[in-house]
């Protein structure tokens, strides 16, 4: 049998947010109706900061692995820094049934995790949307949250400033250009302003960044906000003030969250909840107008699962559409 391949220059054409946020909700979904995951394995490589992980797992039918890798100084050869590559085996057989590149989509993956999270346990009447992170992801996680929520308002935020200001002139031509939002309007308001700012005056607030210490400070979050947080995906790396552990808690994997993710630093005797879980209807989500709730995003396979699933289904119409095409 032979082995599909979608290589990165078809899958970064075919993949949208749209396909990523459904994707993510059938992997959150998942995770809790009887897909399995195992530990992940990050293992540094060179001196240099190259570096891979490896995830894997099962939905009850098929087998993934996903080896995410990180190679500073890919640029020079016209390549990401960011690699991603998921393996999926066949289910009668075990031998490799296909290969999807998707380290451009895995930008989208990641962020429709958080938007997710945003449609799910942020306010509906949530207005205003600080990113805090002003590297590429951040106009992913942007894009993405945009898409489930009505924002009038996006507030870019970053340790430097000039960063920040740079990413909100880029996000506001993009939205612009786009007519993103999930009333598809596109006159958003993009500004860029200090961390504690942005989050001091948002309903919602999205991190993308690679601290290793707090950069939000819970004094800072007003009553009613959400937070999706996704930089701390390894260990050492914390994005949030401890006191915020005290809020409501959601993650995508428990376990996970705990060994590498931003609730690793939380204590033991703090209630994370799945958040396929509240997508299911087995455990609550925000209770109240007033609750702060707070999301760890450390990713895991299944999502990486349905996420290549979906490319190669989308590969498929693709080919198809182009064989109707030419036998007219």
């Amino acid at each position: 049998m032979a082995i599909r391949v979608v290589e990165e220059a078809v899958s970064k054409a075919l993949v949208d947010e749209d396909l990523a946020l459904e994707s993510a909700r059938s992997a959150f979904t998942a995770s809790v109706t009887g897909g399995t995951v195992y530990p992940v394995v990050v293992a540094p490589v060179t001196g240099d900061g190259h570096r891979f992980t490896v995830k894997s797992g099962a939905s009850g039918t098929e087998a993934v692995i996903k080896i995410g890798s990180y190679w500073p100084g890919n640029d020079a050869h016209g390549l990401s820094n960011h690699g991603s590559t998921v393996v999926l085996l066949h289910p009668d057989t075990g031998r490799v049934a296909a290969v999807v590149e998707a380290a451009a989509g895995n930008a989208f993956r990641t962020a429709a995790a958080d938007a997710l999270a945003v449609q799910t346990l942020a306010r509906e009447d949530s207005r205003v949307l600080a990113v805090v992170g002003t590297g590429h992801q951040a106009l992913y996680e942007t894009r993405a949250a945009v898409r489930v929520r009505d924002f009038d308002t996006v507030l870019v935020a970053g340790r430097r400033p000039q960063a920040a200001q740079t990413r909100a002139d880029e996000l506001r031509e993009l939205l612009a250009a786009s007519g993103t939002g999930s009333s598809g309007t596109g006159d958003l308001v993009v500004e860029a302003t200090g961390i504690e700012d942005a989050v001091r005056r948002a309903d919602v607030v999205v991190t993308a960044t690679n601290a290793k210490e707090p950069v939000i400070r819970a004094e800072w979050v007003r009553p009613g906000t959400h937070i999706s947080a996704m930089g701390a995906d390894g260990s050492g790396k914390q994005e949030l003030d401890p006191d915020l552990y005290e809020a409501a808690l959601f993650c995508d994997l428990p376990d996970q969250s705990r060994a590498i993710g931003e609730f690793s630093h939380a204590p033991d005797s703090a209630d994370i909840t799945a958040l396929g879980s509240v997508l299911t209807g087995e455990a609550p989500g925000r209770s109240d107008d007033r609750q702060i709730t707070v999301f760890d995003s450390s990713g895991f396979a299944l999502q990486d699962l349905a996420f290549a699933q979906a490319i190669l289904a989308a590969d498929e119409r693709r080919v198809a559409s182009e064989r109707e095409y030419s036998d007219r």
